[in-house]
């Protein structure tokens, strides 16, 4: 994968500088959740075990960039540590002589926790005096933050060429996702199966083409089916649909016949006339959607040829759901396909589920844990399966 593992660096005596994603719901200065901050634990826990000191750090939310904010300061997420029984503290700030005081003042197995990294404008501008702030106060460089790797910024990508080669390294997180998703676009076991959901085809456009001709299948619900049922004549209703990209869905059904990937749509449709609760549902005879009503979830008979497909697989990835799945009266479609991809990922299938709505989806259908690799990275497991470059990746490899 052309990047340095953690279990790669000699860190006893180290300081070392550990990108995270640490960006968690906070209300009211408490944490609603604290799984990003979990997810990134094995890693923090082998560097202080391993004898070395860290400084850790993480965006949240979205700050001006023009100084402290204390709705977005990192001290709730340095309370957390220090109940979890890390010797960690808060910085002062994000850089600076007192930062660098801060950093170098660590004994191994101490955290010192920057605040917010998009207090400075120097993060997402990625320039060149930040990174080198940033990198002064470690010797050593470790990304865990996948959810971040498509970003160009500073701590992300910037920062890296400061260090030596042999001195950066991506966290177990970020190997695990890298690892994962790697299986998937390079060596998947055939038959490959893409399934494809959400609002729009235009969010989807790499990820299809990137699929057209390397998957057996791709199975497509959700809104973005409409364009494409549209593109092909059939009647969708009121229906979501991007008008602007009928000629592409119709290029892309072309391109996927001509590459003998067969690109499956909804054969029936849950219906209603508007979005709601408690709307009444209709289950449509065939394609055809009527005048008034608008596609909300996949209807039983493609549920059933979705699932022939995917029993059928070795490997498959989730990205999009198949319908409105918050409402329950929406949901049926998606759940129902959850459970089939968990059925095949407990039958030795390797099943990926990729992006934000997708988790969400597995986690109400009481899956998750049965899927062979469930993406913390929604923009970024996105655009890596979409073949497309990630700056904290490509930075790694260097």
């Amino acid at each position: 994968m052309g990047f340095r593992s953690l279990k790669d660096l000699e860190i006893k005596g180290h300081r070392v500088f550990l990108r995270a994603d640490l960006n968690v719901p906070i209300k009211d200065g408490v944490i609603k959740d604290a799984t990003r901050i979990r997810e990134t634990l094995p890693t923090l826990k082998y560097l202080l075990e391993g004898g070395a000191s860290v400084v850790m750090c993480s965006h949240m939310g979205r700050p001006e960039g023009i100084g402290f904010e204390q709705a977005y300061s990192m001290a709730p997420v340095a309370a957390w540590l220090k109940e979890n029984g890390f010797d960690a503290k808060l910085a002062s700030g994000v850089v600076g002589e007192a930062v660098e005081a801060e950093a170098k003042a660590l004994q191994p197995g101490q955290v010192l926790l920057l605040e917010n990294l998009r207090f400075e404008k120097g993060e997402t501008k990625n320039k060149p005096e930040f990174c080198q702030a940033l990198a002064r106060l470690a010797d050593t460089y470790v990304n865990d933050a996948f959810g971040s790797a498509h970003r160009a910024h500073a701590s992300v990508a910037g920062m890296v060429c400061d260090f030596p080669k042999d001195r950066t390294a991506a966290g177990f997180l970020m190997e695990r996702e890298l690892t994962a998703l790697g299986k998937v676009l390079h060596h998947p076991e055939k038959p490959l199966v893409a399934v494809m959901g959400g609002a729009k085809v235009s969010d989807k456009i790499d990820l299809i083409r990137r699929f057209i001709g390397m998957a057996d299948a791709i199975l497509i619900g959700g809104a973005m089916s409409y364009t494409l049922l549209k593109a092909q004549g059939i009647a969708i209703g009121k229906s979501l649909c991007e008008e602007d990209k009928i000629e592409l869905a119709k290029e892309l059904l072309q391109e996927a016949a001509a590459k003998g990937t067969r690109l499956l749509l909804p054969l029936d449709h849950v219906t209603a006339t508007e979005i709601k609760p408690e709307a009444e549902c209709t289950i449509t005879q065939d394609q055809t959607i009527a005048d008034g009503q608008m596609g909300l979830d996949i209807g039983p008979e493609t549920v059933a040829i979705f699932a022939q497909e995917i029993r059928a697989a070795k490997t498959i990835v989730w990205n999009g759901p198949m319908g409105v799945f918050e409402m329950d009266c929406f949901a049926a479609g998606t759940l129902a396909i959850a459970d089939e991809m968990a059925e095949a990922a407990d039958k030795g299938c390797f099943v990926v589920v990729g992006g934000g709505d997708s988790v969400s989806a597995a986690n109400k259908a009481g899956v998750t844990s049965r899927m062979s690799h469930v993406s913390t990275g929604g923009g970024a497991s996105l655009e890596f399966l979409s073949g497309l470059e990630l700056p904290g990746v490509v930075a790694l490899g260097q």
